[in-house]
């Protein structure tokens, strides 16, 4: 479960996405979006006038324990019994790029085999200039909410199948220096790690 708020864009709104899907309908109760699959299951949440929460930060946050509370009370008024515990930081860890090859439909695409724990490796394709074999890069994993808002997950690039998203430091919401491309770690960087584990800035 992935908790989404960014009050200069949405005002105050609490996003909820519980799983992603292509396909949904919407239902409106009193300040609260329900948004359902095609079979009618809950998949995520529009939370109007959170004000009471006293929400902080910008793009995918975590919600304390009292927060959850005041929620939880919210939604059972509204008759909506959901488990609000859920961490987008899982989403967020430290890959190895293990081969870099060029897409074959297209000239600034590469296409990635990005080992992201001792027992997976993911074919990922990455747009940027600097990606390189033997790098340790941060990886979004399917399932992931960006700072932004975008939903990571699998898809296809120019008919070749990506499992997932190599970060800058600007999409990750961190300071951005001149060069563009994708934030390189250490090379001592262990695979697996969660990125927010690493402290960057």
């Amino acid at each position: 479960m992935l908790f989404f708020y960014n009050k200069k864009m949405l005002g105050e709104t609490l996003l909820i996405t519980i799983q992603s899907k292509e396909e949904v309908t919407y239902e409106d109760k009193k300040n609260i979006t329900l948004i359902k699959d095609e079979n009618g299951a809950l998949v995520g949440l529009n939370i109007f006038n959170v004000e009471n929460l006293k929400l902080d930060g910008e793009g995918s946050i975590d919600l304390t324990e009292d927060q959850k509370e005041i929620l939880q009370k919210r939604l059972e008024k509204n008759g909506i019994k959901i488990d609000l515990e859920g961490n987008n930081d899982e989403f967020f860890v430290v890959g190895e790029v293990l081969s870099c090859e060029k897409h074959p439909d297209a000239d600034k695409l590469k296409v990635t085999e990005v080992k992201v724990n001792e027992e997976e490796t993911l074919q990922i394709v990455c747009g940027a200039p600097n990606v390189e074999a033997g790098q340790k890069v941060v990886v979004a994993l399917s399932g992931a909410m960006m700072p932004s808002g975008l939903l990571i997950k699998k898809s296809k690039l120019r008919g070749v199948e990506s499992n997932g998203m190599l970060c800058s430091k600007r999409e990750l919401g961190l300071p951005q220096e001149e060069a563009r491309g994708i934030l390189v770690l250490d090379a001592d960087t262990k695979v697996g790690t969660r990125v927010k584990d690493l402290n960057l800035k």
